[in-house]
């Protein structure tokens, strides 16, 4: 069967879907007006560089209206005088010679935009422009209705400098120096050269190599003594005491050969070995930190916070600009992020990101909040005491009081092995030297030594964190974030999902609302919008959003500030009770707010009460997320799948007309009964994976093998997910799932790779056909082998579809 592909992105086209212009295929009115945009400012060009090489543009309606504020956008900026300014911005979809040459005009598309230069490896664009002309926030947003949406995170704000060990890069050196020198002053020895002057000062020269391996002995090779002396007295033997071992034994037999004018030793092969594996180790430790950083964290906290002004307005301020000193105004729900001085009459902090304590903490005016506790309840202000520490906040979010207790398998993988592996190759190391010792002493202190270092099962442990730490920097790049490495296992071993339905697989930013009841007045509506202001409940938010902004301002700024909120309470899978100015106001599901509704009239809907008297209802016609439908479809192959909702049941019909039948749905649910909800499953032998809103589903999220957060407001977020998945990202989830899976498979296959590569060596190495220098040489490549492999492995799986 024939499929089109776009001729903008090269997706396939689903026929239904298919839009035809200007005699050309397109998956989506996205991939339509990119090419009319090009079209229009005679740039076609672009598609004869490569075949479909666009990327279809996402809405950002919204996203980057930060860009607004000067202070932040002057942070972002490299240069800027008068009529010039000047700006670096990273493109992840630069993939091609197309991408190239449209970055590179952009002043084609966009008055004011004078040059534009891509650096292709880094896939970033640095532009000139004319900020008299255009802004930043125009410049992101044409590059985004284009396919090429900027990546910006507060990685682009950090000052300072973070203080670097480079205790190993002196090591490094030394060895380096020492490893060199000796190579030269061992040249005669080599060739055995029979002259006068060579003969006369050879002792000098040996003495001389001796006391330049030194160093590198002593000092180069200190970390390895350490270790293997500590795995000694923990009684747990790592993978550094062979390497020690025949460090130590190598200079003590070299030693023994120059003072006893036997020979001139193996200090060359010493200090090559300590040099070849120091080498090593950097690699491994540059890879590694590539690896770990890159899987950015800093791109989901707020970018943002809430400041208020001296003359009470509020304005939304990058977090690295509030200082000591500032006003923050915090939201329910919203973490804190510096500590401070609380000025609001009282509040309730949970600090469970810090403790792991969910009973909420209540404060007084003048009592000092720390950074990381969890505001609930009504609008607060505080003072800041100390500027934010973004780093602080990604501890938090990993802190180990929210680690489940897991089966850690490839850990235990890797201990195992080391734990055996050690003393195995310690008695293969001392039967080959008692072997030899009686042929040959030279080469049994030389198989005695190659058996040590080739056998290094520095490879071996290597497999699993490389593999995890690429995988989690893959997944961070296309916005699913994972606490840890440990929950790429579990999501491999998940064969069950809980959908959350409020939030989850409905979107916030889409619903039709309707009102049904009686005329609310311009204050009434006031006071609604006051009380939904504090609350971060998907239905508060849409609400909040739906009620124009013009009722705000029709009161005067001074009125709309002083409307003070007595009692705010927000009652979880409930609703909200408050109080303001002797108003006391409920807005909720109709059981809180006490009205029998007909049994039969199944709605999603937001019920309001002021003061005992019922006003009316509020009803929300959910939208689902784009592509739920094929998501599931997909899912429902290897998965059982389960939908919960606090709702009634108002949307059964529509789930089970879009929803695979297997589905199982279940309404009217809890929070607690949502937990016990997975709890019996897990009794029966599942492995669930829950994935919610994080705001009324932190039971069940903490209660699951694996649980997800869905986020569309990056100021709320739970610690009792495991990952944090952003909402854009959805139904990509599925392929989330299949890449953990794959990434274990990697981890099988590449430790079957070092395994072997370690039987091969050793069968040379107790021959006596391999010299320690050669094994030292070996060692590191074997580690850029299992590095290069996992890394490819990883990459192959994570571009197939």
């Amino acid at each position: 069967m024939d499929t089109q592909n776009c001729f903008h992105c090269g997706l396939d086209i689903i026929k239904e879907d298919e839009i035809i212009f200007d005699a050309k295929n397109f998956c989506c009115n996205g991939c339509k007006t990119v090419y009319e945009i090009f079209s229009l400012n005679d740039m076609t060009c672009y598609y004869d560089f490569e075949k479909s090489p666009g990327a279809t543009p996402q809405d950002i309606s919204g996203k980057y209206d930060f860009l607004d504020n000067e202070s932040i956008v002057s942070k972002l900026l490299e240069f800027q005088e008068n009529s010039t300014a000047i700006i670096s911005l990273n493109i992840p979809h630069i993939h091609c010679s197309s991408c190239i040459w449209i970055l590179e005009n952009l002043q084609r598309l966009q008055k004011g935009i004078s040059t534009s230069q891509v650096n292709f490896p880094e896939k970033k664009v640095r532009i000139t422009y004319n900020p008299e002309v255009v802004s930043i926030k125009s410049i992101v947003y044409l590059l985004s209705s284009i396919g090429y949406e900027p990546y910006i995170s507060l990685e682009n704000y950090e000052t300072g400098s973070n203080n670097v060990d480079r205790s190993l890069t002196y090591k490094l050196g030394v060895a380096f120096f020492c490893f060199g020198n000796i190579m030269l002053l061992s040249f005669p020895e080599y060739f055995e050269v029979k002259e006068f002057w060579l003969d006369h000062y050879r002792g000098f020269f040996r003495w001389l190599i001796f006391a330049l391996a030194m160093p590198s002995f002593i000092y180069s090779a200190s970390g390895y003594y350490v270790s293997a002396y500590k795995s000694i007295k923990t009684r747990m033997l790592n993978i550094d005491i062979p390497i020690a071992l025949g460090i130590v034994v190598m200079f003590i037999r070299s030693a023994f050969d120059i003072i006893m004018d036997y020979g001139p030793g193996f200090f060359d092969s010493l200090t090559g070995l300590i040099f070849f594996m120091l080498l090593g180790k950097m690699f491994q430790i540059k890879t590694y930190s590539f690896l770990s950083f890159e899987r950015d964290f800093k791109s989901y906290f707020p970018i943002a916070i809430t400041k208020i002004k001296a003359d009470a307005s509020e304005e939304s301020v990058p977090i690295y600009e509030v200082e000591k000193g500032d006003r923050l105004l915090i939201r329910n729900q919203e973490l804190i992020p510096v500590d401070g001085i609380l000025i609001s009459e009282q509040a309730e902090i949970d600090y469970s990101f810090v403790t792991g304590e969910a009973i909420a903490i209540n404060k007084k005016s003048g009592d000092k909040v720390f950074a990381g506790g969890k505001q609930i309840g009504k609008v607060i202000e505080m003072e800041v005491l100390h500027s934010v520490s973004q780093s602080y906040l990604t501890q938090l979010w990993s802190n180990d009081v929210f680690q489940k207790n897991v089966e850690q398998k490839h850990k235990t993988i890797t201990d195992s092995i080391s734990r055996y592996f050690t003393p195995i190759l310690l008695l293969i190391a001392f039967v080959s030297f008692g072997y030899w010792i009686f042929i040959d002493a030279n080469t049994a202190f030389n198989v005695f030594t190659a058996v040590l270092i080739v056998a290094c099962p520095c490879a071996l442990a290597l497999t699993a964190p490389f593999t995890f730490g690429n995988v989690l920097r893959i997944m961070g790049k296309q916005k699913f974030y994972l606490k840890n490495a440990l929950v790429i296992e579990q999501l491999a071993k998940v064969d069950t999902i809980v959908f959350d339905k409020t939030g989850t697989i409905t979107t916030n930013k889409k619903s039709n609302i309707t009102y049904e009841g009686t005329v609310l007045s311009d204050e009434n509506l006031l006071l609604i919008k006051t009380v939904l202001r504090a609350s971060n409940h998907p239905l508060s938010r849409m609400l909040y959003d739906y009620l124009p902004i013009p009722l705000l301002e029709s009161k005067s700024a001074s009125t709309a500030k002083k409307m003070k909120v007595d009692y705010f309470e927000e009652i979880v899978g409930k609703g909200i009770q408050s109080k303001i100015f002797g108003y006391d106001i409920l807005i909720g599901s109709a059981a809180f707010v006490q009205k029998i509704e007909n049994p039969d009239l199944q709605q999603t809907s937001v019920h309001i009460k002021i003061d005992g008297v019922y006003c009316g209802k509020f009803v929300f016609n959910n939208e689902y997320r784009e592509g739920l439908e094929q998501l599931f479809e997909v899912l429902d192959k290897h998965y059982k799948i389960k939908v919960l909702s606090g709702d009634n049941e108002g949307e059964r019909s529509v789930l089970e007309e879009i929803l695979p039948k297997s589905t199982e749905l279940v309404f009217n649910q809890k929070p607690e009964q949502k937990l016990e909800f997975i709890k019996k499953m897990q009794d029966q032998g599942s492995n669930v994976m829950m994935v919610g809103d994080g705001l009324n589903d932190a039971g069940a999220l903490a209660q699951s093998n694996v649980g997800i957060s869905i986020s569309e407001n990056v100021n709320v977020f739970s610690p009792a997910c495991d990952a944090i998945l952003d909402a854009s990202e959805f139904k990509k989830l599925n392929y989330f799932l299949k890449f953990s899976k794959n990434s274990i498979t990697t981890i099988k296959m590449s430790f079957a790779l070092s395994l072997l590569y370690n039987i091969v060596g050793l069968s040379f190495a107790v021959t006596g056909n391999l010299l320690p220098l050669v094994a030292a040489i070996i060692m590191p490549l074997s580690t850029v082998t299992i590095v290069s492999f996992v890394t490819l492995m990883s990459n192959y799986y994570a571009n197939r579809k």
